[in-house]
């Protein structure tokens, strides 16, 4: 579906706003959390018309827009902000890699965030998320309702923290912050899944096995595209000399940047360990080919002198004197017997039965 949109990009002029994503009904909410030392003001579901101007003071606003797929809303939203039509391109685009872009009176940072699928858990799920950061407001853009900010949305109302205390930027880090937290609890599911993959293609090396292991190997290369330019877009907030960040935030930043940096060594593990369950499947495949091999060729050689005898004895040959000898028969299977017994007690004693 995204290719598809994507296609409609090509030829038309820097800054359209054409949705790059997968195509939804939902409407479009838009939410407000206002807030200072003293209080806490919450809107929800609000029209652009709503959306009170933001003067500068020491209260930091919040506006949460769940739902991109609505180019008249977004349209309205730039024009409200005078936000600049190839960031309004950027947040439309939920292919977009990570990255920051400073626009003087703003910072366009743009992540994606990671979860587990609510109708199949075992599936990685990957949401597009913008944010706006401003002198006292912050404008966060994602696909559809529903995220892991609830966690932040609860320190501010409860004033838990030093969020109530500080502004805009600790806001954009808090939620940077959650963001990336949520990616281990991602990657420790995904550790669960690749132990019990090598398990499983050491005991169960079946086509069902194969399957899931280049599914989980899909989904490690899909995590490592984007949280690879995760590293580069925070060393660019770090380097950065915008006034919109404080220096006091840039401790906390450097704190995600660090666990940004564990989640790219995490992946780069899973990426070497599924390459092993991979070759451990391939080993216990061969393995049991050979062991299959092994037996079929025992039993081939075990029957090579009893096939031997039955194809002398079957010539058509008139003078055969074991033919007309009464005990031919009988001497024939005990003969037949011995060695077939002797060729399995050596075969004992070289343990290859």
């Amino acid at each position: 579906m995204a290719r598809k949109s994507r296609k409609k990009k090509i030829g038309v002029s820097p800054g359209s706003l054409i949705y790059v994503g997968d195509k939804t009904d939902e409407p479009v909410m838009i939410d407000i959390l206002t807030y200072d030392e003293q209080q806490v003001t919450e809107k929800a579901d609000v029209s652009v018309a709503d959306i009170p101007d933001l003067k500068d003071g020491s209260a930091v606003t919040w506006i949460n827009v769940s739902g991109i797929h609505n180019m008249e809303v977004i349209g309205k939203i730039g024009r409200r902000f005078h936000l600049h039509p190839l960031l309004l391109e950027d947040v439309v685009n939920t292919q977009h890699r990570a990255k920051i872009d400073d626009y003087e009176d703003y910072l366009f940072i743009v992540l994606k965030m990671i979860f587990m699928g609510p109708d199949d858990p075992t599936r990685l799920q990957y949401e597009h998320v913008c944010l706006i950061l401003g002198r006292n407001y912050l404008i966060s853009f994602q696909e559809r309702e529903g995220d892991v900010f609830q966690p932040v949305r609860e320190r501010i109302k409860k004033d838990k923290g030093r969020i109530r205390k500080f502004g805009a930027g600790y806001l954009a880090y808090a939620l940077m912050d959650m963001l990336v937290d949520h990616y281990f609890l991602v990657l420790e599911k995904l550790g669960d899944d690749i132990e019990s993959l090598q398990e499983k293609a050491l005991e169960r090396p079946d086509r069902k096995t194969l399957a899931a292991i280049h599914a989980a190997r899909h989904e490690v290369v899909h995590l490592r595209k984007i949280i690879w330019p995760l590293r580069e877009m925070m060393n660019g907030l770090l380097r950065g000399e915008s006034s919109l960040i404080e220096g006091h935030v840039l401790i906390y930043i450097h704190d995600v940047y660090d666990h940004v940096i564990q989640v790219i060594d995490t992946v780069e593990i899973y990426r070497d360990l599924l390459a092993d369950v991979l070759d451990s499947y391939m080993s216990s495949v061969s393995q049991k080919m050979n062991e299959t091999m092994k037996v079929l060729t025992v039993m081939a050689t075990l029957f090579i002198p009893l096939t031997f005898f039955a194809g002398v004895y079957g010539m058509n040959f008139t003078y055969m004197p074991e033919l007309d000898w009464q005990y031919g028969y009988p001497v024939f299977w005990m003969v037949a017997l011995v060695i077939f017994v002797s060729m399995v007690v050596w075969f004992k004693t070289r343990k290859w039965l």
